[in-house]
Protein backbone atom coordinates (compact mmCIF):
# COMPACT_ATOMS: atom_id res chain seq x y z
CA UNK A 1 0.00 0.00 0.00
CA UNK A 2 1.29 3.34 -0.56
CA UNK A 3 -0.04 7.11 -0.06
CA UNK A 4 -0.57 10.69 -0.33
CA UNK A 5 -0.46 12.47 2.77
CA UNK A 6 -1.04 16.04 3.81
CA UNK A 7 0.92 17.02 6.99
CA UNK A 8 0.07 20.50 9.05
CA UNK A 9 2.28 22.62 11.04
CA UNK A 10 0.04 25.07 13.34
CA UNK A 11 3.25 26.57 14.46
CA UNK A 12 3.96 27.18 10.63
CA UNK A 13 0.45 27.67 9.33
CA UNK A 14 1.58 25.63 6.57
CA UNK A 15 0.49 22.95 4.85
CA UNK A 16 2.99 19.96 3.34
CA UNK A 17 1.97 16.83 0.57
CA UNK A 18 4.00 14.17 0.15
CA UNK A 19 3.76 10.36 -0.72
CA UNK A 20 5.31 7.70 0.48
CA UNK A 21 4.84 3.69 1.18
CA UNK A 22 4.91 3.65 4.72
CA UNK A 23 3.07 6.85 6.55
CA UNK A 24 3.89 6.22 9.91
CA UNK A 25 7.38 5.99 9.63
CA UNK A 26 7.55 9.00 7.16
CA UNK A 27 5.68 11.39 9.58
CA UNK A 28 8.53 10.44 12.07
CA UNK A 29 10.88 11.22 9.58
CA UNK A 30 9.53 14.38 9.11
CA UNK A 31 9.31 14.79 13.18
CA UNK A 32 13.03 14.08 13.26
CA UNK A 33 14.59 16.45 10.83
CA UNK A 34 14.70 13.77 8.10
CA UNK A 35 13.07 16.32 5.84
CA UNK A 36 14.64 19.80 4.84
CA UNK A 37 11.17 21.73 4.44
CA UNK A 38 9.96 20.42 8.13
CA UNK A 39 12.80 20.41 9.87
CA UNK A 40 12.31 23.84 11.55
CA UNK A 41 9.13 23.32 13.55
CA UNK A 42 8.00 19.69 15.49
CA UNK A 43 4.14 20.00 15.95
CA UNK A 44 3.41 18.29 12.11
CA UNK A 45 0.09 16.42 12.25
CA UNK A 46 -1.48 14.28 9.53
CA UNK A 47 -4.49 15.86 8.28
CA UNK A 48 -5.42 14.00 5.22
CA UNK A 49 -4.00 10.37 2.95
CA UNK A 50 -4.86 8.76 0.37
CA UNK A 51 -3.96 4.95 -0.36
CA UNK A 52 -2.85 3.30 -3.80
CA UNK A 53 -1.83 0.13 -4.98
CA UNK A 54 1.21 2.02 -6.43
CA UNK A 55 4.21 4.11 -5.67
CA UNK A 56 3.24 5.94 -9.25
CA UNK A 57 -0.44 6.61 -8.55
CA UNK A 58 0.74 7.89 -4.95
CA UNK A 59 3.04 10.16 -6.63
CA UNK A 60 0.75 11.10 -9.25
CA UNK A 61 -1.62 12.44 -6.92
CA UNK A 62 1.05 13.74 -4.58
CA UNK A 63 1.90 16.17 -7.92
CA UNK A 64 -1.96 17.02 -8.97
CA UNK A 65 -2.30 18.36 -5.32
CA UNK A 66 1.15 19.95 -5.44
CA UNK A 67 0.53 21.44 -9.42
CA UNK A 68 -2.72 23.42 -7.67
CA UNK A 69 0.14 26.11 -7.02
CA UNK A 70 1.39 26.30 -10.47
CA UNK A 71 -2.12 26.52 -11.86
CA UNK A 72 -2.88 29.86 -9.47
CA UNK A 73 -5.47 28.39 -7.76
CA UNK A 74 -5.76 28.70 -4.40
CA UNK A 75 -4.09 25.58 -3.40
CA UNK A 76 -4.77 25.87 0.63
CA UNK A 77 -8.61 26.33 0.43
CA UNK A 78 -8.33 22.76 -2.02
CA UNK A 79 -6.13 20.78 0.63
CA UNK A 80 -8.87 22.23 3.24
CA UNK A 81 -11.08 21.17 1.27
CA UNK A 82 -10.41 17.88 0.61
CA UNK A 83 -9.49 17.77 4.43
CA UNK A 84 -12.94 19.04 5.37
CA UNK A 85 -14.44 16.31 2.77
CA UNK A 86 -12.64 13.42 4.36
CA UNK A 87 -13.22 15.03 8.02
Amino acid sequence: MFYTYILYSSSLNKYYTGSCQNIEQRLNDHLNSRSKFTRTVKDWEIKYFETFHTRSEAYQREMQIKKMKIKKMKSRKYIENLIAIKG
